[in-house]
């Protein structure tokens, strides 16, 4: 790739994306494989349709809260983090702000930047925002990665919700040889989809991620799929 496609492709960045497309791509993975593997193991074990679509409902409803509710937890202890590290480095500063310019110059030092200019360029910080300075050079808090609970919470409902109503709509397309096979294929379908999705948005190439979200999601239903036969054999 030159170095004008490298350019061209990197016109906007991404990292202001981080938080909610983290989030949203496992959200959407796990509405898939989770929903998918679910409905398998009902129809392997040979039940009614009419039970298959409730375990379909049931699993994106439980999955879609609990997903909510488990970034929100995990990104609010993030946030809590974050918090304590403003709070010692106010803390620090109040308490000896020349030792700090010298420790904000020094990183800018190790960066490259010579001793005298690092000096004065931490002294030129210090002067228009010390904290903000030192939480974004010495503790790496920016505002654009900044942890936003609530958002990642939505990002994963929404996410898992779209992506475990794919599978249910396997139950109702038509098939050839079974109602597992339209459950499967379009579930692959919606990993290779959303494998893809997830690339662009990111900017990455999208076959690597792809064929991780493909295989992986496969062998989690196979797996489900192989229980819920076990079951229906040993006449659980």
């Amino acid at each position: 790739m030159s170095l004008e496609e490298v350019y061209r492709r990197n016109l906007e960045h991404r990292a202001h994306r981080s938080g909610w497309l983290r989030a949203a791509v496992l959200g959407v993975n796990d509405g898939l494989v989770s929903n998918a593997s679910l409905m398998l193991g009902f129809v392997a074990a040979q039940t009614s349709t009419a039970t298959v679509i409730t375990a379909g409902l049931a699993g994106i409803a439980a999955g879609a809260l609990s997903m909510a509710v488990g970034e929100y937890v995990s990104v609010s202890s993030q946030t809590d983090i974050e918090n304590a590290d403003r709070e010692i480095e106010e803390a620090h500063l109040a308490l000896d702000p020349e030792g700090e310019l010298l420790e904000l110059a020094k990183i800018y030092e190790d960066r490259g930047i010579p001793r005298d200019l690092a000096l004065q360029v931490a002294r030129a910080l210090h002067d228009h925002n010390a904290l903000e300075a030192h939480l974004r050079d010495e503790l790496g808090q920016h505002d654009l990665t900044k942890a936003r609970p609530m958002q990642a919470a939505f990002a994963s409902a929404a996410a898992f919700t779209l992506g475990g109503l794919i599978p249910l709509l396997g139950v109702f397309i038509p098939t050839i040889i079974n109602q597992a096979v339209s459950i499967i294929a379009i579930t692959v379908l919606g990993l290779a989809l959303a494998g893809v999705i997830g690339a662009k948005i990111s900017g990455t190439n999208p076959i690597p991620p792809t064929i991780r979200i493909m295989v992986g999601g496969s062998l989690a239903m196979a797996v489900t799929a192989g229980i819920g036969a076990l079951v229906h054999i040993s006449g659980l």
